[in-house]
């Protein structure tokens, strides 16, 4: 699937819940499917910086696609990486960095996280943008 596939099926499946108190479970219930990091790569140099929890992002380059692990000690966060693995997962670097991930204000995600949590999320993108772009770099 392409990511706007991706986070168009995303967007479709938030649609279903008209509250936010039934998003946050469903993120949370999300975050039960993150794709897990290996015990040996929560390093420091994988602890994503500017999240008020701790997540650890692990990248790897496999046939011209990136494939991301991560881990959470909060579920809420662990739902929103979950998320964004997602839609970047075994995608090329090239789409990775042309990803606007419109889905994050058409869900409203952003607007329905405290300050310290959005700061995260940003945080979260940023990471595994600068991991397409390093991994672009080796494409060439």
């Amino acid at each position: 699937m392409t990511i706007p596939e991706i986070e168009q099926s995303i967007i479709d499946e938030f649609s279903l819940y008209e509250e936010w108190l039934d998003k946050y479970s469903y993120l949370i219930e999300l975050g039960k499917e993150c794709p897990m990091i290996e015990e040996k790569d929560k390093t420091e140099s994988n602890l994503i910086k500017g999240c008020q929890s701790r997540v650890w992002l692990s990248c790897t380059h496999e046939e011209g696609r990136l494939r991301f692990r991560a881990d959470s000690d909060a579920v809420i966060t662990k739902g929103i990486i979950t998320l964004l693995i997602r839609v970047l997962d075994n995608q090329t670097p090239q789409d990775i960095l042309a990803a606007d991930l419109h889905f994050i204000d058409a869900i409203g995600l952003k607007e329905h996280l405290s300050p310290t949590r959005s700061n995260g999320l940003t945080s979260m993108v940023k990471q595994m943008k600068m991991y397409a772009l390093a991994f672009s770099m080796t494409d060439k």
